[in-house]
Formats: C-alpha cells, sequence, structure tokens
C-alpha cells in the first residue's frame, strides 16, 4: 500500500490523501469541505487515475470529513467523470448517507435538450445513421400530423368537428387585420423597387410605360402571394408554433386530450381555416398595394400621366394572372398553418424547445413557399396560363 505524501493545511481545512490498495484507488478525506475554503486540485487524482498498472476501482473514505455542502457534491461529481473518463468502477459506500443519494439522484435524472456535451463527437457514419433514422421519424410524424388535419377537416364538412367559435373569430382578426401595417409597407415597398428597376432599364429605349405591365403582372401572378406568404409565415405561422409549444411545455395539450378533446380540431383546424380564408384577401389587398408602389415611381419619377399608367395597367395583367396569384395565396396559407401547428404540437418540453419550433416554423414555413411556387409556376407553364 502506498500514499501521496501528506500536505500540512490548518485545521478543518479540506485535506485528501491518495492511497492505493492493490487494484483498488482510495480517496481519504478530511476538514471541512465548504464553498468559503480552498478545495485541493484535482490534478493528482487524475494523475492517479492514468497510472499504471490503472485502478479498477475507485473508494472514498470521508471518515473525517466534519462538514460539507453543494460544493463538495460538485467536486464529487466531478471526480466520478474522471473516473467514467478511464472506465473505473465507483464505490459509493464511503461517502456521507447525503452526498450518495443526491448522486444517486442526479445520475437518474436525464440530461436536458441543448445542454453542454463533453463527449467525443460520434464516428461520421453512426452521425450519418441517426441522421437517416431522425428523418424516417420526422416523415412518419408529418404523415400522421396530416393525417390528423385531413381528418379534422373531414369532420368539419360533416359538421362534428370540436372547437370555439369565439376563438375562430379572433385567429382571423390576428391574421388580417392585424397584419394589414406590416403587409402594406412590404408590398408598397416592393412595388416601388420593381418599378425603379424597371424604369432604369425601359427609360433607355423611351418605353417607361411599360413599368406599369411589369409591376402589374408580377405583383398579381405571384410577387403579392409570395411577399404575403412570407410575411405571414414569419408573423402568424411563428406565433402559432410559439403559442402550441408554450402548451405542449404546460402539458395543455395533454389536458385537453384526457378530456376527450381532438387537440388536432380544437387547435389546429382553426387556425388552418383562419389562414386560408384570409390569405387570398391578403394577397389581393398586398396587389394593390404593390401597384400603388409602382404608380408613384411611374407617375411622379417617370411623369407619366396617371389615367394612362391605369389604364395600361388594366389593359396588360390578363385576369388568368389574377387567379393563379390567389391560388398561390391559398396553398401558401395551407402551408404555412401546416408548418407553424406542426411544429408547435411537436414540440419538446423545455422553453429551449420552444424557441427551436419556432425557428423550425419559419424556416419551413419559407423553403414549403418557394418549393410550392417553383411547382405551380412548372404547373402553369404547361398547361399554358
Amino acid at each position: 500500500m502506498t500514499a501521496s505524501p501528506k500536505e500540512r493545511t490548518p485545521a478543518d481545512m479540506p485535506h485528501r490523501d491518495i492511497v492505493r490498495e492493490g487494484e483498488s484507488l482510495i480517496l481519504r478525506l478530511s476538514g471541512s469541505w465548504r464553498t468559503n475554503r480552498p478545495f485541493p486540485d484535482p490534478a493528482p487524482v487524475l494523475a492517479a487515475l492514468a497510472a499504471t498498472p490503472p485502478p479498477k476501482s475507485l473508494g472514498f473514505d470521508t471518515a473525517g470529513v466534519t462538514g460539507w455542502d453543494s460544493l463538495f457534491l460538485t467536486h464529487c461529481r466531478a471526480l466520478l467523470a474522471l473516473a467514467g473518463q478511464y472506465r473505473v468502477a465507483v464505490d459509493f459506500s464511503g461517502l456521507p448517507p447525503g452526498v450518495e443519494r443526491l448522486l444517486d439522484l442526479a445520475r437518474k435524472v436525464p440530461e436536458r435538450q441543448g445542454a453542454a456535451r463533453t463527449a467525443k463527437q460520434a464516428p461520421f457514419f453512426e452521425r450519418l445513421g441517426d441522421l437517416g433514422l431522425a428523418a424516417y421519424q420526422a416523415l412518419i410524424n408529418l404523415l400522421d400530423f396530416v393525417g390528423d388535419v385531413t381528418l379534422a377537416c373531414l369532420a368539419l364538412l360533416r359538421g362534428k368537428a370540436v372547437f370555439q367559435r369565439s376563438g375562430l373569430a379572433s385567429l382571423i382578426y390576428q391574421a388580417s387585420v392585424e397584419a394589414l401595417p406590416i403587409v402594406s409597407l412590404i408590398s408598397l415597398l416592393v412595388g416601388l423597387i420593381l418599378a425603379f428597376v424597371g424604369a432604369i432599364q425601359l427609360s433607355q429605349f423611351g418605353a417607361q410605360i411599360y413599368v406599369s405591365t411589369i409591376v402589374g403582372i408580377a405583383m398579381v401572378r405571384v410577387m403579392g402571394a409570395i411577399m404575403t406568404g412570407i410575411i405571414m409565415a414569419g408573423r402568424t405561422g411563428a406565433a402559432y408554433a410559439a403559442e402550441l409549444g408554450t402548451m405542449q411545455v404546460n402539458e395543455e395539450i395533454d389536458a385537453l386530450r384526457t378530456f376527450g378533446f381532438s387537440p388536432t380540431q380544437f387547435l389546429v383546424l382553426p387556425r388552418l381555416i383562419a389562414l386560408v380564408l384570409m390569405m387570398p384577401l391578403l394577397c389581393v389587398y398586398a396587389d394593390l398595394m404593390g401597384i400603388v408602389g409602382g404608380f408613384i415611381v411611374g407617375v411622379f419619377m417617370l411623369k407619366i400621366n396617371p389615367v394612362q399608367y391605369l389604364t395600361h395597367t388594366w389593359q396588360s395583367v390578363p385576369l388568368a394572372n389574377f387567379w393563379i396569384g390567389l391560388i398561390h395565396s391559398t396553398v401558401f396559407g395551407v402551408l404555412v398553418a401546416m408548418a407553424g401547428c406542426y411544429r408547435g404540437m411537436r414540440c419538446g418540453r423545455s422553453a429551449l424547445a420552444v424557441g427551436q419550433a419556432t425557428t423550425s416554423a419559419v424556416v419551413t414555413s419559407i423553403l414549403a413557399i418557394i418549393i410550392a411556387t417553383a411547382v405551380i409556376t412548372v404547373a402553369c407553364n404547361i398547361i399554358g396560363v
């Protein structure tokens, strides 16, 4: 049996002796291990664990400990972490009973999602496999959610869907009237930008009047719907994800299931209805504001007659473009509502998870809007409209 040299320490100061007994490493602790006293450096323990031959077990002798607090518990956890790095078994029987129970409780509590990890990064193929499994599970969850929403819509058509009508009215107000200021500003600026860029090029050929055509077709056919969809994704879709995510954290969704209510009908369906109804109206309003932006540039910058500008806009924008824009906006309403509610319903049980769900809802909505725009554009090109 060998022991490290004892250090001269004042009375009642925390002290540690490292004793090697065969294949076991014993830490003899004495003194008062409290916050207001300096603790011994753990480096000698690390060196003893890394010695050759390595110990197979780590034990404690705390008969000389006169007092301890939470910092002593933290110190013990740090020592246990060192032992885990070298795969050394730990015997807790020598610790004070209170410390042993607290350490056992700390081991049973799972690590919170997002907490810092010190473990080494997994191999590449293991991470690739985990990514594949996560993608597969995400697809299953998405199909399950879409199926629930489909059943809720069928229940609505049969008149058996259960949700608060007053809540639907509030959601419609939030997705329409409250969204008008930001939709007005963004659409007006987009119209100004389109007209300004077009004016720079068309003025070289003396064809400034065609600025009205560029702004009118671009806004009515696709830009009004896209800008409205992106605005609603960042405003309303994120709000849906945050609201439902907070309800998930507070176990309100579980309470609805306990009382026999369908969370999809009670929470998701009203939000889906509100956006599907309001997105086409907001799109028409955004089209008008974009045309107003182009009108400002055409009249005040290019000196085009106001009546001539409006007449040319009316004549150069086919009615088919208006219906295509409405189709875009309706699809975007479905996608934004579905993305926001899906991320909220699948949120974790922590404040961090709510933030992640909100961010994911916005990113998913915008990505879905871009993909849907490409699909609708190709489909319109195939059918010749």
